[in-house]
């Protein structure tokens, strides 16, 4: 598999996504919270996470089972997508506490857990990482 500029623009989404994700999570939290850092911060990141999602709806690749040109990996589009936006159906109840768990699950989730299952060696940038290191 080649750097495609689909794959360029779903990586480049993913990695930004991982990077403001904290930034928005900790603007809410402790003594001194900062309320537009966390509305930017998040706003950045949602938008990120649905480009993220978008593009990767164009990526086929990998290996394993397939439905047409879609892998496993793909059910967690309607997943991140759906989450985000029952985030926000919290956030206009004024369902606070839903919307920072959901918000905090999908972090962990779409960035933390498949960001890393991405390194896997077998997996495209995994393996440029890993090959790139020599360790492969």
């Amino acid at each position: 598999m080649q750097l495609t500029p689909v794959i360029a623009i779903h990586l480049a989404a993913a990695l930004a996504a991982t990077a403001i994700g904290p930034i928005a999570l900790w603007a809410r939290k402790g003594a001194t919270q900062r309320p537009r850092l966390h509305r930017a911060a998040g706003y950045a990141w949602v938008t990120l996470m649905v480009a993220a999602a978008v593009s990767a709806i164009f990526i086929n690749g990998g290996n394993g089972p397939r439905w047409g040109s879609f892998g496993p990996i793909h059910l967690l589009i309607p997943v991140t997508l759906g989450l985000l936006v029952l985030s926000f159906v919290f956030l206009a109840r004024r369902n606070i506490e839903g919307h920072r768990q959901t918000m905090q699950k999908v972090y962990i989730g779409a960035c933390v857990v498949a960001g890393g299952f991405t390194l896997l060696p077998g997996r495209f940038l995994g393996h440029s990482l890993w090959s790139a290191l020599g360790v492969i």
